[in-house]
């Protein structure tokens, strides 16, 4: 199975030199193949640090903090993987007996 790449567009974009030797810097430094490289993972990391901050200020509008039972918390997720272990096991059985046997010779 051969792996497939994601489209990418081709964009022009135009830096003052101390930007540029920047990106020059950090595709030497850092082991980047390209400046293109380079400028995607920023563009990542800016995306990463946009999307926590949504988060955060999601959490700060939900209210004020409650204070939580740490133990009957544990003990509720442990109860709660115990659950998903047995649905789990459940359709991986019913998977098997959908099986059609192969025949003896």
């Amino acid at each position: 199975m051969r792996a497939t790449l994601p489209l990418m567009s081709t964009m022009n974009i135009s830096f003052p030199d101390e930007l540029k030797a920047f990106v020059d810097e950090q595709v030497a430094g850092r082991g980047y193949t390209s400046s293109s490289e380079c400028v995607r993972e920023l563009l990542r990391r800016e995306q990463d640090r946009e999307k926590l901050r949504g988060m955060l200020h999601e959490g700060l509008a939900s209210g004020p903090a409650r204070e939580i039972d740490l133990a009957a918390y544990g003990a509720e997720l442990r109860a709660r993987i115990k659950q998903r272990a047995r649905q789990f096991e459940a359709a991986k059985g019913a998977a098997r007996s959908r099986k059609p046997k192969a025949n003896a010779r």
